[in-house]
């Protein structure tokens, strides 16, 4: 770890003082212009997150978790305070370990786990934490179970249609962020056509907290596979419900025309970028490395950009340690101080405005 000293830096103050005005629930949280936020995937050790940030000389600004739906945010909150981060939190439907779906995208939309998205808004309301809530990552991509097209191109239709991914991507942006009396989010959720909000066993407050949270949207830049109804726009839920766009791309499938053409694609062309995931896989392609940093520092709107380093030992494919002339062009580039780290230090909102009562 570095001294405190030195990173207590005014220049971080600035930048993190000069995101995009008051903070409110469907802020950025973005990095003052001509500068990017720094990432990287997290393996479930604070040990992880060190050795990348020792291995690569930049301390990462956001560390980005996967959770499975439902699970906790305890033991992810204290890895995230002691690695001194703001947290990005991927939402997936599948289980870790048997990869069996826990709910659809229909019954997402339908409210049925609506208990799980008023714990995400209470839990970051209560602790006043910044965070990146990243749902339903790679739509297009096949492997995943809220995919709207199976791998063989056949659309799956039923409660995983593109629609019923919209609704429920819609249906988490409205309930993880809050900030509205009860009533007005029954009547929101009632204009979108879907169903008040599900509180269960919970009582009914008279008002949902406005999280401190920014909303990314993140696909495969063409689709996995690339074929009719599987292509980024058709799981574009609106801009109103997305504060960052996000694409992942890797050094195994460099197609960078798709990239380029997901970038000039005009519903999100308001939005700023961030690269969800990136890294380096079944190679050295150091190439690969200086050519991305090329593209994006040619492009003002990619303010964001999270290292996926693989949850597993030396046979990991997509471990950064594997790939050691990779890594050193990596640490080179990441000296450039408008690579954002330290994050940390505003990490924490100011403090909530109580919400509004009905």
């Amino acid at each position: 770890m570095k001294p405190v000293a030195h990173r207590l830096i005014p220049l971080l103050l600035l930048a993190f003082l000069s995101l995009t005005g008051p903070v409110h629930a469907a802020s950025v949280f973005g990095p003052h212009a001509g500068q990017k936020l720094t990432g990287v995937s997290d393996n479930g050790t604070l040990e992880g997150f060190t050795n990348f940030a020792e291995a690569t000389g930049k301390h990462p600004a956001i560390l980005q978790t996967f959770h499975p739906w439902g699970n906790g945010l305890d033991i992810a909150y204290q890895r995230w305070q002691n690695a001194e981060v703001m947290p990005m939190l991927h939402i997936s439907t599948a289980d870790d370990e048997t990869r069996a779906e826990l709910i659809t995208p229909q019954d997402i939309a339908r409210g049925l786990g609506d208990d799980y998205l008023i714990e995400i808004n209470q839990f970051f309301a209560e602790k006043n934490q910044r965070a990146f809530i990243r749902p339903l990552g790679e739509p297009n991509r096949c492997l995943n179970p809220y995919t709207a097209v199976s791998c063989s191109g056949v659309r799956r239709g039923g409660d995983h249609g593109s629609y019923w991914y919209r609704k429920a991507f819609q249906r988490i942006a409205v309930l993880t962020r809050g900030g509205l009396p009860t009533n007005q989010l029954d009547r929101k959720l009632n204009r979108l056509k879907m169903r008040k909000v599900n509180w269960g066993e919970l009582p009914r407050p008279a008002a949902m907290p406005a999280a401190p949270v920014s909303l990314v949207w993140s696909v495969l830049p063409a689709g996995s596979p690339k074929t009719k109804g599987n292509w980024p726009a058709n799981y574009w839920p609106g801009a109103q419900f997305v504060d960052w766009t996000g694409v992942d791309f890797y050094s195994d499938y460099p197609y960078w025309r798709d990239l380029n053409h997901f970038m000039r694609a005009k519903p999100w062309r308001s939005k700023p970028v961030a690269l969800t995931e990136w890294g380096v896989a079944g190679g050295d392609h150091y190439t690969f490395v200086r050519q991305l940093f090329s593209w994006m520092n040619k492009r003002p709107r990619v303010r964001m950009f999270v290292y996926y380093r693989g949850f597993g030992g030396p046979e990991d494919r997509y471990n950064p340690y594997n790939y050691p002339a990779s890594l050193q062009v990596l640490k080179n580039k990441l000296k450039d101080p408008d690579y954002v780290s330290w994050a940390y230090l505003h990490a924490r909102a100011p403090a909530p405005t109580p919400a509004p009562t009905p």
